[in-house]
């Protein structure tokens, strides 16, 4: 089976396991030549730690069972870190209020609050200069222009 063949009978499955984790989604799969699979899962919630080593837990007997039954083939579900760029719209809602930076595929940057999100685009506030001179700028930039969007933890 290529790699193809084997992520859709996978994404298969983790979103048959998802039906019964309401508010789970599955934001993506990756496979290593070595069988090594990663799989993404978020939450609209927060995706809870228990919630996701059931999800693995279940995972790792189905491939062992109908793929893998020599475990031949290793296993990682987590959630997105806030390395991830976020990718689906599911994300972009979860994360509205958030501070992110966004990278567009021309190259420039843009910091600042995300307000919201439709399927074709986001809508970032982003805040210029200090005290009287403080301009909040609305920037709305269509999807199909965003190379990266992460989330920015700020102290």
């Amino acid at each position: 089976m290529n790699e193809t063949n084997q992520s859709k009978v996978i994404e298969n499955k983790v979103n048959e396991l998802l039906a019964a984790e309401p508010g789970y989604f599955l934001v993506e799969i990756r496979i290593k030549p070595t069988n090594n699979f990663r799989v993404f899962v978020d939450a609209d919630q927060g995706a809870a730690i228990d919630r996701l080593s059931k999800i693995n837990r279940a995972l790792y007997k189905w491939l062992e069972e109908n793929l893998y039954p020599t475990g031949d083939f290793s296993l990682e579900v987590s959630s997105p870190g806030l390395d991830e760029p976020l990718k689906l719209h599911r994300q972009f809602l979860k994360n509205t209020g958030r501070q992110v930076e966004v990278v567009l595929k021309n190259g420039l940057k843009t910091e600042g609050k995300l307000l919201g999100a439709t399927e074709t685009e986001i809508v970032v506030e982003e805040v210029k200069g200090k005290g009287q001179k403080k301009e909040l700028i609305q920037h709305k930039i269509l999807k199909e222009e965003i190379k990266t969007t992460k989330v920015q933890v700020k102290f």
